[in-house]
């Protein structure tokens, strides 16, 4: 590691915008957090790939699907806060809960991994403003105003167009998560609906996991004139890590794979969604991981490929993202946000595999190496690893005019 790299990281340790943990925990371990110290390769995520990684802060991600209905999602991202703070309180000595920037700090200064919690799908809300408010008493401090479903009041990036971006309920929701401190997270979203939000934003807002689309054109990706406004907005883009988000060549694959999955007519129906234990019950067995799709015939994945599929795969092997396409995409975050406005926010446990050499939590510093061979100072690192996601934080906490988050614990 570069003295450099290592100098920016004693000050300033990575606080990542995104992992997927929680809902990997339900689907694999029947939400045991048992045995997470070290050495679980079927997670992206344990306690010493989080010391490797040298992350100091984490929002983890309390993600239900989206096509749940509303108030089965309520209770499922009930199920998911309560998985978060199962977690921390197993690894006392590594993880704190943290529901402000100086709680953030303070578990920074004790050495352990501050602990916050993200909804990820505005569905989580059941369009309730006092569904709402309960969460941030909870401690959620953002939430993605949409996954890959519309809600009724806001447009997905993977949807067809609903409400032309947000309508008077989604406008009243963004202004009451600004009012009680709650982040506005515009990633997943339509770009319609990127700017709707920033039109009436009066708090900075975040892309917990979103790249840059100028230098991939996906859907996910937030565009130069997104970029240019949440400058202006004093907000900060996470760079994602997801390989068909930063790699043109691996989404085209993706998608080749998929079309060739459905021209063999192979299954597409699945419960990817397992029920949580109950009471007296043994957890329910896990569905394969991306079952559904071609993503479960993958090198890795939990069950053996199809014979057609197989050879398909042999005769087209899966491209690699690379840290370079990754740096690429956080540089020209920088280039048009500014180094105000970059984060990073890796989508961990929340895809099948990420790029080489980013391929569990304890690659940041390669990251960070390319981005110093490319230049990048030490003061400029610490931005990018947590100084702006702090700031953005604190400017959502005294900008608001009611804050709902539990006191914490040290105080």
């Amino acid at each position: 590691m570069s003295s450099v790299v290592d100098l920016a990281l004693r000050a300033m340790p990575v606080i990542d915008g995104h992992n997927d943990l929680p809902m990997a925990l339900r689907a694999r371990a029947g939400y045991r957090v048992s045995g997470l110290a070290a050495d679980r390769p079927e997670f992206h995520t344990d306690i010493a790939r989080l010391r490797a990684g040298r992350v100091g802060g984490q929002f983890w991600s309390v993600y239900v699907p989206s096509d749940l209905g509303e108030p089965a999602a309520v209770v499922a991202t009930m199920e998911q806060i309560d998985a978060v703070y199962r977690l921390v309180a197993a690894y006392p000595s590594d993880l704190a809960i943290a529901y402000s920037a100086d709680d953030v700090s303070a578990a920074l200064a004790a050495g352990k991994v501050a602990s916050l919690i993200g909804i990820e799908g505005g569905h989580s809300l059941a369009t309730s403003l006092g569904v709402l408010r309960a969460f941030a008493r909870l401690g959620v401090r953002y939430v993605t105003l949409t996954h890959n479903n519309n809600t009724s009041w806001a447009d997905s990036a993977a949807d067809v167009p609903g409400v032309g971006g947000l309508d008077d309920d989604g406008r009243a929701i963004v202004a009451e998560m600004q009012r009680i401190g709650i982040l506005v997270d515009l990633s997943h979203v339509a770009a319609t609906t990127m700017h709707a939000a920033l039109d009436v934003a009066t708090a900075p807002v975040i892309f917990s996991h979103s790249s840059a689309r100028a230098v991939h054109d996906h859907r996910r990706n937030a565009a130069d004139d997104v970029l240019l406004r949440l400058r202006d907005n004093g907000g900060v883009c996470m760079v994602t890590f997801v390989p068909p988000f930063v790699s043109a060549e691996v989404a085209a694959w993706a998608s080749a794979a998929d079309a060739e999955w459905s021209r063999l007519g192979l299954p597409t129906a699945s419960d990817p969604w397992p029920s949580a234990p109950r009471p007296g019950r043994a957890p329910a067995p896990a569905a394969p991981a991306g079952a559904g799709s071609f993503q479960s015939a993958l090198p890795g994945a939990d069950l053996p490929p199809p014979a057609p599929f197989a050879a398909w795969l042999a005769a087209h092997p899966r491209p690699e993202a690379t840290i370079a396409q990754v740096a690429d995409h956080v540089e020209h975050v920088r280039a048009v946000a500014g180094g105000d406005h970059v984060g990073l926010g890796g989508d961990y446990d929340g895809c099948d595999r990420q790029p080489a050499g980013l391929e569990d939590v304890s690659g940041y510093p390669r990251l960070l190496a390319e981005l110093a061979a490319r230049g990048w100072t030490q003061p400029e690192l610490e931005k990018l690893t947590g100084r702006n996601i702090l700031r953005v934080l604190r400017a959502a906490e005294e900008s608001a005019e009611e804050p709902l988050w539990p006191l914490s614990p040290a105080r």
